[in-house]
């Protein structure tokens, strides 16, 4: 595994940025509490993914969930999903696994590509009883279907960015 030095949110930006924004007109940029995606409001706007802070797996994970988002999504807060912080119950939290389930797959491809360590991410750490087995296996099933059906376009695309990023830094 590489060093972590190597592992900077900026650098994401970077390359999302270099891939996608000519494009789509959105950027990726982290330093918020929360993360969120903001459509532009306005023509001249730019539509924004903000992930936590500069964490590089946070980076990631929303980049996930916008090359998972079609068109009619891109144009909604957050994709148009709900969103229950910590404290949801157990129907709520298989909900967000239903969710979660393709960009966490493509999240730890994301994460092999660049040499990082993949976590899955329940969100919800007041659950007394939650089943990570089974949510770990539905991950893999789909990132299993994604290595036989191929990866949505915009994945595939900074996939490959990825790889050829952090090889060059061999």
């Amino acid at each position: 595994m590489q060093s972590t030095m190597q592992h900077k949110a900026k650098s994401l930006e970077s390359i999302y940025n270099q891939v996608f924004y000519y494009e789509y007109k959105t950027r990726l940029c982290g330093g918020v509490a929360e993360p969120l995606y903001r459509p532009a409001q306005t023509s001249s706007d730019d539509n924004v993914i903000f992930y936590r802070e500069d964490y590089f797996s946070s980076a990631l994970h929303e980049i996930a969930h916008w090359c998972i988002a079609g068109t009619e999504r891109r144009d909604r807060v957050d994709y148009g999903y709900w969103y229950t912080p910590d404290g949801r119950t157990q129907q709520q939290q298989k909900l967000f696994e239903k969710v979660e389930v393709k960009p966490q797959a493509l999240e730890k491809l994301f994460s092999s590509a660049a040499n990082y360590p993949f976590h899955l991410s329940v969100d919800n750490l007041s659950l007394e009883t939650i089943d990570l087995d089974n949510f770990s296996d539905e991950v893999n099933t789909q990132l299993a279907y994604y290595s036989n059906h191929g990866l949505p376009q915009r994945g595939q695309q900074f996939y490959s960015a990825l790889l050829t990023y952090y090889v060059n830094l061999l």
